[in-house]
């Protein structure tokens, strides 16, 4: 069985990504500030630091000091490309074989769409 517990930082940044991937934040658009966010999440600021880090080392935005944080064009693309990979090494080897010991046939869910 695998483990759900995922550190704050880690939780916050899927807030973030989520956030982009679903238009919320265009590229070019300003993320919130550190303790705009963090007030929002009820998270620590250093906490959102960290994750508003990845996001750094990752490419995904760009910093204007003394500005913000502003989400770099091509961000979409990569996060998308990183939710695929996640999804295909993480999350869907259990969903199959879930659906495997359920009898539940792909197609059929297909057809239900």
């Amino acid at each position: 069985m695998k483990s759900d517990a995922k550190p704050v930082y880690l939780k916050l940044r899927d807030v973030i990504a989520a956030a982009i991937l679903d238009g919320e934040y265009k590229e070019g658009d300003m993320l919130p500030s550190v303790r705009a966010f963090a007030a929002d999440q009820g998270a620590n600021p250093l906490t959102v630091a960290k994750a508003y880090q990845l996001f750094q080392d990752s490419g995904l935005v760009d910093v204007k000091r003394g500005v913000g944080l502003f989400v770099a064009g091509g961000a979409v693309a990569k996060l998308r490309s990183f939710e695929r990979e996640h999804f295909v090494k993480n999350v869907w080897p259990d969903v199959k074989a879930q659906m495997q010991r359920a009898g539940v046939d792909p197609a059929e869910l297909l057809a239900l769409c």
